[in-house]
């Protein structure tokens, strides 16, 4: 039985960690992406199933460990992703011929006392679009990628926790990136680099980092533009309907 929990819940309070996950896939070429020796002769990609922090930012200090689990003809198809490194990402990385879905489970940090949190992701090998312009783009990238955004969203954490999320970190301690393990800054400082912990979204996209600002700002004007297409068609046939209406109203009365 686990012990009782003496802590509170920091009220009224809710903190957002963004985070990005999904595959990259790239078909065997014997110039580009030769086939390792060994694999199956009926593989025909290499692939890659992730979870990371947009922008390459740290979640560590928040998600202890990601679990995920293969389609169950993969040997050692259950595979837990833990230990990163500041800023890393949690992958697996697999050879195969066929698409399947996978099941991601974040583990967040004990500190936290958070369920877990399952996530699904289809695993993509071949180009896909909405129109052919698009297919024929995947079709030409040399890898196939198939992201997603999500956020997760910690309402009212406990005090333990919130104190992690919202404290900072000290960057002296040498790093991948110049990011530090994580260590908290107490009170009456430390000597060092102090950089506080962010959960901002880039203000551009770049190569490798389709998510920002920017992304967010084009995928809205796009719905605006959509919207009033829709609006210009059911106001035509609201006009066309209007017109039938009054040609068999007219019929009707001369019957």
């Amino acid at each position: 039985m686990a012990p009782p929990n003496s802590q509170k819940r920091v009220k009224g309070v809710s903190i957002f960690r963004p985070f990005v996950y999904g595959s990259i896939a790239k078909p065997f070429d014997p110039e580009t992406n030769p086939k390792p020796e060994g694999t199956p002769a009926d593989h025909t990609h290499s692939w890659t199933v992730f979870v990371k922090g947009v922008d390459d930012t740290d979640i560590t200090y928040w998600c202890k460990k990601v679990h995920f689990k293969l389609h169950e003809s993969i040997p050692n198809h259950l595979r837990t992703v833990e230990n990163v490194p500041p800023g890393g990402t949690y992958e697996v990385h697999e050879t195969g011929w066929g698409e399947f879905e996978i099941t991601i489970k974040m583990y967040i940090i004990p500190e936290s006392l958070e369920k877990p949190q399952t996530l699904y992701h289809h695993l993509r090998l071949h180009p896909y679009g909405n129109t052919e312009a698009e297919k024929e783009a995947m079709k030409a990238a040399p890898e196939i990628l198939s992201w997603n955004y999500e956020e997760i969203v910690f309402n009212e954490p406990y005090e333990n926790f919130y104190d992690i999320l919202t404290s900072p970190v000290d960057r002296t301690k040498g790093a991948k990136g110049g990011t530090g393990k994580g260590t908290r800054v107490m009170k009456g400082g430390m000597v060092g680099s102090v950089g506080e912990r962010v959960a901002l979204v880039p203000l551009t996209s770049r190569p490798g980092q389709p998510y920002s600002k920017e992304t967010e700002k084009n995928e809205l004007r796009r719905l605006r533009e959509a919207q009033i297409k829709v609006d210009d068609m059911v106001a035509e046939l609201k006009k066309e309907i209007e017109e039938k209406e009054a040609e068999r109203a007219q019929l009707k009365s001369l019957a």
